[in-house]
């Protein structure tokens, strides 16, 4: 590797990093989650020394401002939690992501990320790429799918253990613990959007020694369902899932609808306005199920579709 090659490797390193650290210090994401509260009820009372570290968040009405990292307040993490805890959610939350199709080249970098993240290896995805086409006439496109986390769960409803559960902050977990590995769930999901433990997870020795944990999904279990689970624990620490900061074209978007905003950790929208502006829309809608995912069409596309793109593992949902 030549000194040009190195300076811009680094380079990138570096701005994935200060991405991260940027992201870590802010009430959901590092940018803007005080939308619908207001900049008043985010901020401590007791007015803490300032760190000198400021963020960006988004005011009410709309705008970016900058206040000192010591100030906002954020969801408690580090902290053993109860059953309950993890079964009620995160309070005056409901957690959304939308998914730009016009960005996404099928880099799979979202996927990699996943499963760096919940310490899971091929052919075991919890986010899929489809390859789908309209018509014959139309151009083919790359449509991430991860778990909807529907508002109307089919899951939830036929589990006999109330093993998969919906959450007040709209996030649909698995609790290993009560899975009995009948996969009801796996049947109703009209996603496909769950996969089995048919084999003894492979798993790290400090990991098995981490007490488990339905919001981390870990350590896994043989003969259990699992699925993308909008990584929560990440959000109790004020991060974006790894989904969403490993994609290096900015497709994946992660919010809180009751404040109406959406990150991807550079680029903040409000979410109604991009959907209205964008023609944005939830897949299989006519389902009833309700899902927390949306996607904006590929119009005016970053990246032209390439066939050598195509992984083997791909799903193809093209037209026929």
């Amino acid at each position: 590797m030549n000194y040009m090659e190195q300076e811009q490797k680094n380079q990138e390193e570096n701005k994935k990093s200060d991405r991260r650290n940027f992201l870590k210090l802010g009430l959901l994401a590092g940018v803007g989650t005080i939308a619908g509260a207001g900049i008043a009820k985010a901020l401590s009372d007791d007015k803490p020394a300032e760190s000198g570290t400021k963020i960006k968040v988004l005011t009410a009405d709309g705008k970016l401002a900058e206040v000192d990292s010591a100030h906002i307040k954020h969801e408690s993490c580090g902290k053993e939690l109860t059953n309950e805890e993890v079964r009620k959610g995160i309070e005056g939350k409901k957690f959304v992501m939308l998914i730009d199709l016009a960005r996404c080249a099928n880099a799979r970098k979202c996927i990699e990320g996943c499963q760096k993240m919940h310490n899971k290896k091929a052919p075991t995805e919890w986010i899929k790429t489809k390859m789908m086409q309209e018509s014959k006439d139309s151009a083919p496109y790359w449509m991430p799918q991860p778990c909807f986390h529907c508002d109307n769960p089919p899951c939830t409803k036929v589990c006999p253990v109330d093993a998969t559960f919906k959450r007040k902050d709209g996030i649909v977990l698995i609790d290993n613990e009560r899975c009995i590995g009948c996969r009801f769930c796996m049947a109703a999901c009209p996603y496909n959007a769950r996969a089995f433990n048919w084999t003894k997870p492979e798993i790290s020795k400090e990991l098995a020694l981490e007490n488990y944990n339905p919001e981390k999904g870990s350590p896994a279990k043989i003969g259990t369902v699992e699925k993308c689970d909008f990584c929560p624990h990440m959000v109790r620490e004020g991060k974006l899932p790894d989904c969403v900061t490993s994609c290096p074209n900015g497709v994946i978007f992660f919010g809180d609808y009751y404040e109406d905003v959406v990150t991807n950790g550079e680029d903040t929208f409000r979410l109604k306005e991009l959907l209205q502006k964008r023609g944005g829309y939830r897949y299989l809608e006519e389902l009833g199920t309700e899902p927390s995912v949306y996607y904006l069409p590929p119009v005016n596309r970053a990246f032209p579709f390439e066939e050598d793109k195509v992984a083997h593992n791909t799903e193809d949902y093209t037209w026929k």
